[in-house]
């Protein structure tokens, strides 16, 4: 109060109420605010509006101004207005009266009814990429939806619904066993792939949307190899309950990296409000197109052949679409190699849409081209070890964190070798530790670039004494020049101010393998 006091005192500040400005003001002043005195707010607002209806009997007309509040609702912006009689809340969007009403009146029934259905789809604060991912969403749930009706048409007609010689506890007894093979394998498919989902998210996402592609494909084959129903069904809900495995699985991060308020609950119901209706628009997709083929057999049995590979086209466009637009702010090992890189280069952090464009789907074949690519984990016996490799973990102080080693290891499916760069955690290792591990060694990464006798050194796997001084040099240059704990530091808060989650860094299975000392 004291400050609120010294501010009014040196303003002298004056309130004047608009329709009293020749009869009454009240002045602030330092002697005022001295001696505080309670207002009585009825009385003042008596006077306010006795005063006016002083103007009112004497024919004067009331004044009226607008008051600088604002409301916004539902996508639509209005101000306070006092016409001098009663307060009021005008849209922005209010036109004058001479305006044709008709059309004044439509255009606030479209915005009306638009603000509604934006209302009832989109959450209300989430990332600006979100529309658009809705948009490829659409199409992806609509066709597959009409998929899903023409596969389950094809399996009732395989198993002879609707004909006399249809036999229904078999036709039961096969689907609950086709259903109960899919279940189980889902079950074993999520424990084996549990951290997969995290680290990677859209690589997860679209291989399984292909292979309920593919699902779809096999169940429309069930008319024509009717003998052959319980495998290829069975084999069908498999694969499909693999692809709901990963899609629930992936829901949470894909509605995470939208949330901007921690309104991750309201993303995820508004979610599945658009996969219902999207889906019921699939639905009414597939009703017509049986409507127009109802009066030919033949066509209607022809007909989920001719969509197929139309409708699986524009589903996985969609789903590929729509995962550009997905941004998750977790990192991850391949995440904050491509952050590191960037640092190391331009000394700047990209953001999670930057990363995320340049990431991709993430396909395995990819990282094959890198030249000395950067692995976590620890040393493989069942690969070729280099020598230096042996010398560095003998090398290894009680006070290291992590060490790193150079490794060799196959490239694909060939059967030539690839050398690449491994580092090595300690188990009760930090999130520092972490990021000063993977920065030193993508310093490293940079220098056995520029020197391509190490390529050579590594295939032939001869080290000598000076190769083996040079290389403990180079590892103690970049630890001692690029990778102290004031670059780390400073690292964490550009990565924090980007828009990227620190508190934890998420790794693989195999990236998660920790060494200890003995």
């Amino acid at each position: 109060m004291q400050s609120l006091s010294q501010v009014y005192c040196d303003s002298r500040l004056h309130f004047q109420l608009p329709w009293n400005s020749n009869k009454t003001h009240y002045v602030f002043s330092k002697s005022n605010l001295r001696r505080p005195k309670r207002l009585n707010l009825s009385c003042s607002l008596k006077t306010s509006y006795g005063f006016e209806s002083e103007r009112i009997e004497r024919g004067e007309k009331p004044e009226a101004f607008s008051l600088p509040v604002v409301i916004r609702t539902s996508g639509k912006s209005s101000r306070y207005f006092w016409d001098g009689t009663q307060l009021k809340l005008v849209s922005f969007d209010d036109t004058p009266s001479n305006s044709d009403e008709f059309d004044y009146g439509f255009r606030k029934l479209y915005q009306f009814y638009t603000s509604a259905v934006r209302d009832f789809f989109i959450p209300h604060q989430v990332q600006e990429n979100y529309m658009e991912y809705v948009k490829w969403k659409f199409l992806h749930a609509v066709f597959s939806s009409a998929l899903r009706v023409l596969a389950t048409q094809a399996m009732f007609r395989a198993m002879g619904f609707g004909y006399s010689k249809s036999l229904p506890s078999a036709a039961a007894l096969n689907w609950v066993l086709k259903d109960g093979l899919g279940r189980l394998s889902r079950c074993i498919y999520t424990a084996s792939l549990a951290s997969a989902f995290d680290t990677n998210l859209k690589r997860v996402r679209f291989s399984t949307s292909i292979m309920f592609t593919l699902s779809i494909g096999v169940e429309l084959l069930t008319p024509v190899f009717p003998r052959y129903f319980l495998l290829l069904a069975t084999m069908a809900n498999v694969a499909k309950q693999i692809s709901l495995a990963g899609y629930l699985a992936t829901g949470s991060a894909v509605h995470r990296s939208f949330a901007v308020a921690g309104n991750l609950g309201e993303v995820s119901a508004k979610a599945q409000i658009q996969t219902v209706c999207f889906d019921n628009v699939g639905l009414m997709l597939a009703a017509f197109l049986n409507l127009l083929c109802k009066n030919n057999e033949r066509l209607l049995a022809v007909l989920p052949f001719v969509v197929y590979p139309i409708f699986s086209a524009i589903d996985l466009l969609g789903i590929y679409q729509g995962l550009k637009h997905v941004h998750p702010q977790t990192l991850t090992k391949d995440r904050l190699e491509i952050i590191l890189d960037r640092w190391i280069h331009l000394k700047h952090i990209p953001s999670p849409a930057e990363v995320s464009k340049e990431e991709g789907i993430d396909f395995p074949w990819r990282k094959g081209r890198v030249l000395w690519p950067i692995r976590i984990g620890c040393v493989d016996p069942k690969d070729p070890i280099p020598k230096i490799s042996m010398l560095t973990m003998q090398s290894l102080r009680g006070e290291d964190s992590y060490f790193i080693c150079l490794e060799t290891t196959p490239k694909g499916f060939r059967s030539n070798k690839q050398q690449g760069v491994l580092l090595c955690l300690r188990e009760g290792c930090s999130v520092t530790d972490i990021i000063m591990g993977l920065l030193q060694a993508c310093y490293i990464r940079e220098e056995l670039r520029r020197r391509d006798k190490w390529k050579q050194i590594m295939e032939t796997n001869v080290v000598s004494e000076s190769l083996l001084s040079e290389w403990f040099k180079m590892v103690e240059d970049v630890k001692r020049c690029a990778c102290t704990l004031e670059d780390v530091e400073l690292l964490t808060e550009e990565l924090h101010r980007s828009g990227w989650s620190v508190k934890n860094i998420l790794l693989s299975v195999q990236e998660q393998v920790r060494y200890n000392m003995s």
